[in-house]
Formats: structure tokens, sequence, C-alpha cells
């Protein structure tokens, strides 16, 4: 089977698949996604779409599905075939009862039925099943929705080296919300399988970060996160829309054909137009009862405004939706019943699919679009609406809870829920003066032409690359086998070695709190320490933030170097020595401020140390560390003004300690002392990277994670630094 460099994977295929009167009909979907960016993967080489085509694997014949294969295959679409049941559950279940509900807000139409996720996570092994087969080693596999959120970490099982990226076209809710779904975890790994995960706009990618933190403990660093072995991007993407197609439209003969008609129509009226899929997400029905409210307090516009609704179908067998959709259309009938006369009906209502010339042609009509869903990923007809607006007027009211909001400050924004805001807003727009919405027309005009559907695409797909670089620069410094070697026959040869080490996230994993008697030295890690001292030419340093007398504790049977408080105390032949530094008065003042916000901090701890003091909030909730360390850090400053402290980051704590006394000068001392031909320097954060610009060139130094470093070589975990010790003492 051919392998593919460019991969679109999408629950629906851009063609779908129906049986008609005379057999297997082929026709282009509906769909949002295949619509837009249907275009740009046509124009890529070497590229392949696999998804549903929407027929269920029973309503066809094997020789039906032979055809349809075959015939597909020449559109450059590959089929998965689902039955009724997996249509069911995974569908209309999981991703239509669960996930979209939940993602929308809406919790109390969510369902959460233990078969769903059950067939949920074997669609998606069927995905990826199919994708392994067609993709290669440098392929670039982009995975789309929250139909498919398990897909990228089963095919990055499968595929380690491949580039995948995943973008989400719905709103990503916020922690609270995404905190009530069973399957969370489950459904963060599943969507750190890829290498970039978009989002609409940056709350969206703000929500699933919080998300991450709360759930898994994983902290980004401007969008980045190590996850494994593998860094991780997170970034927003506005979508866009195909410009060009709907700001040209007034030349096309149907569409002309079809505004004419609509002029004549609505000769001498306004037209406020109203076009949404059906969904309760859509916010149809407030919309209505602010146009009958703006119809019962200005009635000087029965007679010259008419509201266009359209509904597009959607889900019509669905309770929620057939009843949503019967509520509709009693709310309209009995408004034109209060309100038409012979001639005037102030609601004209289509619950229909309408054809691309219709819609252009009622976009171009519209005095204003009216478009308040309660939420909404982005809203591409607010967009469509500007786009067809070439040299003319129209006002644009849209709802502050979708992602097009942010792209669009020009647009009348309201919330929705209030109904009174849409009324007058509706006034507003059909009195705003023609050049006033010209002006704010082509501003939006503008930066929509510019940020369109191919932009979007390529500008994701160019970040998947980019990333997909930058983690080949990561993989650059890890120390693979060779690297090792070279490390284990310099130590070998070397007449004088020195070995510096960090304690905590580098001998030793983090753990939970800070208190010595649950963070202390395995019997093994002493015994591989003890080891390691006793051979012949070689000096052991362990250089540490911990006080004094905790390392004199751990360390007092292994005659080692020892360095305390980032360098304050330097032991060496057993004796200990300390700087000349002190906080003074100050000291005071900073412990009583930190044990302020410690009393109303749950999960927060001080640690008193000779000189220096710890705020640690390992085990504070991050939005709440936060808020206090931006606190803390603000009245810190003012404290220590005038003295030769300063407040340091380290792995979940803020630390005051002396400015110029660093791990850095430590190693250059021991450094000096020893005068050794051989170096190897291992630590894990941010206080270790003083000792890894204080090595000379011939030095191995080695960052223990996947965080930017100037140390020469990476690794992951704990684990390989005490295996790389071991091997050192074979």
């Amino acid at each position: 089977m051919a392998k593919k460099k460019f991969i679109v994977v999408s629950n629906r295929l851009p063609v779908s698949v129906t049986r008609g009167k005379d057999g297997i009909i082929f026709s282009p979907s509906s769909g949002g996604l295949a619509t837009a960016i249907a275009r740009f993967y046509r124009d890529k080489p070497d590229s392949i779409w696999i998804g549903w085509p929407g027929i269920c694997e029973e309503d066809t014949t094997a020789a039906e599905r032979r055809m349809i294969v075959k015939k597909l295959k020449s559109y450059g679409c590959h089929p998965i075939f689902l039955t009724r049941h997996q249509v069911r559950q995974y569908y209309d279940g999981y991703c239509n009862d669960t996930i979209w509900p939940l993602f929308h807000y809406f919790q109390t139409y969510v369902k959460n039925e233990p078969g769903y996720w059950s067939v949920y996570k074997k669609v998606n092994q069927l995905f990826a099943d199919k994708v392994v087969k067609f993709a290669a080693k440098d392929s670039t596999i982009w995975v789309h929705d929250y139909h498919l959120m398990l897909l990228p970490d089963k095919l990055r099982q499968k595929l380690p080296e491949v580039a995948i990226g995943f973008f989400l076209h719905v709103p990503f809710p916020s922690y609270e919300i995404f905190r009530l779904l069973p399957n969370r975890a489950d459904i963060l790994r599943g969507l750190l399988g890829a290498d970039l995960i978009g989002f609409h706009v940056y709350d969206y990618a703000r929500h699933f970060l919080s998300s991450l933190l709360r759930t898994m403990g994983l902290e980004a660093a401007n969008g980045t996160l190590t996850f494994g072995k593998r860094l991780v991007r997170i970034d927003a993407f506005p979508i866009g829309i195909d410009y060009e197609k709907f700001a040209s439209s007034k030349t096309d003969k149907k569409v002309a054909k079809e505004l004419a008609a609509i002029e004549k129509y609505y000769k001498g009226k306004k037209v406020i137009l109203s076009m949404d899929r059906l969904d309760y997400s859509k916010g149809i029905l407030g919309r209505l009862r602010a146009f009958e409210q703006f119809l019962s307090k200005y009635p000087k516009y029965l007679q010259k405004v008419v509201l266009v609704m359209v509904a597009v179908p959607s889900r019509v067998e669905v309770p929620a939706y057939k009843n949503l959709k019967k509520e509709i259309e009693r709310m309209i009938s009995r408004i034109n019943g209060k309100y038409s006369t012979v001639s005037w009906s102030p609601i004209a209502y289509q619950f229909k699919n309408l054809p691309f010339e219709q819609v252009a042609a009622l976009l171009t009509r519209a005095d204003v679009a009216l478009l308040t869903p309660l939420r909404d990923g982005m809203n591409l007809v607010a967009k469509e609406y500007i786009a067809t607006k070439q040299g003319q007027p129209g006002v644009l009211i849209l709802s502050e809870m979708t992602g097009a909001i942010d792209e669009m400050p020009e647009a009348i924004r309201v919330n929705p829920n209030d109904i009174s805001d849409i009324q007058r807003s509706i006034k507003a727009a059909l009195e705003m003066p023609k050049n006033l919405q010209k002006q704010k027309i082509n501003l939006m005009q503008k930066r929509l032409s510019h940020y369109t559907i191919n932009r979007w695409a390529e500008d994701f797909t160019q970040q998947l690359q980019k990333f997909k670089n930058r983690q080949h620069g990561q993989i650059d410094k890890l120390l693979d086998k060779p690297r090792e070697q070279r490390i284990i026959r310099s130590f070998k040869r070397a007449s004088r070695r020195l070995i510096l080490l960090d304690y905590d996230g580098t001998i030793t994993n983090l753990a939970s709190t800070h208190h010595p008697e649950k963070t202390k030295p395995s019997p093994q890690l002493l015994e591989l320490l003890k080891k390691i001292n006793n051979l012949e030419n070689t000096t052991l340093g362990i250089v540490s933030g911990r006080p004094k007398k905790v390392l004199d504790s751990w360390f007092k049977d292994i005659p080692m170097a020892l360095s305390a408080e980032h360098g304050i105390w330097v032991k060496t032949d057993n004796i200990w020595s300390r700087r000349e530094v002190s906080l003074g008065k100050s000291r005071e003042k900073v412990i009583r401020l930190l044990e302020q916000y410690a009393d109303r901090t749950p999960g927060a701890v001080i640690e008193k140390k000779d000189f220096g003091v710890v705020w640690h909030y390992r085990n504070v909730p991050p939005e709440l560390a936060q808020a206090r360390n931006a606190g803390i850090e603000y009245e810190l400053r003012d404290i220590l003004r005038n003295s030769d402290f300063s407040i340091m980051r380290g792995s979940k704590t803020l630390e005051i300690k002396p400015t110029h006394i660093n791990k850095g000068v430590v190693a250059e001392e021991l450094i000096a002392m020893n005068n050794p031909d051989f170096i190897l320097c291992i630590g894990d954060d941010n206080t270790d990277e003083d000792m890894f610009q204080a090595m000379p060139e011939k030095a191995f130094t080695i960052k223990v994670g996947l965080s930017e470093t100037h140390a020469r070589f990476q690794l992951i975990e704990v684990s390989e630094v005490l295996k790389l010790l071991e091997k050192l003492i074979k």
C-alpha cells in the first residue's frame, strides 16, 4: 500500500455516500470542516483524506463497498465503514450526547453512558488502524475535531516519529465544566499524542492548559509542555473562510439571479438575517424573543422590517432537537399570528439546507446579520456576511460567546442571554448611519481577507513542521548510546574526576513535600553515592538548595563535598564554611509576609533556612498559586529593595536568597580546588543553569528534562541519571 506524505483525518469525508432510488449516490459533504479545508487538501501533493462516508456498513453489500472504496479513491479519499451500532454509540452517543453538550456548556443535556465510551474507543482504534496503513515515517497527519480525541495517542504509539497535528473545531470548556467528564484524563492523554494542538481562540487553549495542569499536573511554559519524552505545543489558530468565494459571489450568475428575486420580494423592507444550524447552542429561541420584544417596543418598524430565519436541519431524530424545532416553529407562528398583515409577515422561516447561491444572495441582501449563539467555537456565517458586503453597508450583531468576536470588534457585541440587549442592538443596527456601517465593514474585511481558510491551514501545517523541527533539536541533545559511551570512556581515562549533582529532581524524584523525612535518599541511592565517592581520584559533590542540617543528616556517612542553600554553605574535607550574608531585619518581615499568605493559602508551606526563606506551593491549586505568587513577589520587591537578596523561582517554589551567590559560584570553586580533567555536572531546574554556564567547555553537562538549557546533553528522568552513574562504577 502506497505511503502518503499528508493525511487528513476527520469523522466525515468531504464526499458523502447515500443510497438513492437508483443505487449509491456520491455528493459533496455539507459539513463545515469538509468545506473549510477541502481546497487546501486538494492542493497538497501526495495527500489523502480518511473518514466515514456517511453510510452504515449494513446498508451496503460487499460488492457495493468495494465500488465505494474504488470511487472514493478517485477523490483522494479512503473510507472507514461503521456499523449502525457504532454510529449510534460513537457518533450519536459519545460525540453528540456527551462531548457536544458538555463542551458547549449545556451540562444538563450530557449523557454519560458506559457503552458510549467503549464504542468511542473502538472507533478511534479503527481510524488509527486505517491511518497506520497509509502513513510513512515522514508523513504529516492532521486529525480534526472532538470525534477523534483519542486518535493522536493511538497513532503516536504506532508511529512515534511522524508529525501529528490536532485541531478542535468546537470550544474547549473551562476546567470546572471539563472536570464533569468521567473520562477526562483519557481524553487529555489522547490529545497529547499530537505534536501541535490547535484551538480557534486563546481562551480555549487556556482552558485546555488549565485542565492539563489540574488533571495531570502538567505545566506549560509559553504554550509548550513536556509529556513523556516529547515536547507538545498548544496554540490558537482562528479559522478563516474562503474569502474570495464570498467576496466575488455577486458576480456569479446564479447568485445574481437569486439576489434579484430577493430584492424584488423584499423591496422597501429592511432584512435581518438569522442563519444557523438547528441546535440548542445557537440561541435561536432567545433571538426570536428579542425580535418580538423589538416589534412590541418600536411599532414604527412594523411592515418595514423582516427577520429571515434560516435553520439548517441537524439531528432531527434526536428528541432534544425535535422538541427545539417544534418550539421554534410554535414561537414563529405565534409572532407572525400576532403581527402579520395581508401583505407582510415579520418572520420568514426556512428549515432546510440552502445551496450556495441562495446563501450568498441572502448574505448580500441582508441589512443586518443577527447571530447570537449561546456558545460557538467560531461562527463562520459572521465572516461570510462581512465578506459579501463589497462596497455595501451592513451591520453585524454578534454574540460575545463566539470565537469570531475577537476578530470582529467592530460588530455590535451582545450577550445572548440578555434579551433586552439584543432588542436594543437590533434598533441600533437599523439606525446606524450608512457611512459608519461601511467604515466598520471595511475594517473587518481587511482583517478577514488576510487570514483566509487557506492561510489558516497553511499556518497550522507550517507551525506543525516548525515545531517538529524544534523537537528534533531537543532530541539532538538527548544522551544517546554513543554519547553515553564517550562519557564513560572519558571517566575511565581521567586522572582527576569531579562529579557535581543536584539532589531534588536529579538523583531523586520530586516529591509533593519538601519535608526531609519524606524526601531522604534511599539506601540504594546512598550505596551508589558511597561507591562513587570511594573511587580513586574522584571527587563527588552534592550541590543543592537544601539546608545545611538536612544535607548533613542525610550524608553524614559519606565524606563528599556538599553545598547547601545554593552555595551559602560549602563542606569540603568534612568542614563547613559559609559566606558572609544576612537578610538582617528584613528576614522577619519576609517571614511575616509569607506567613500571612500561608494562612489563607491551603497547601502552602514556608521553609526557613539559615539564610534564606522558601515559599513552597506544590500542593496549592494552580490558579490560586499564580495569584498568590504575584502578590508575594510584588510585596517582596519593596521589602528587598535595598538588600543583596532577590527572589528566585524554582520548581514550585519562590526562594528569597542572596543575589550574587549561586550554584555556579560553588562549581567554579570546586573546579579550582580539584583541577579535574573530567567533569560531570547534572541538574534539573533553573538553579542548575548557573552550574552549567560555569562549566569549562570540556565538561559533560546534563539537564534532566526537556526544557531549554545551557547543558550539552539531556536525560528524560531521574532513573536514567542513576543508570548512568551505575555504569561509571562498573
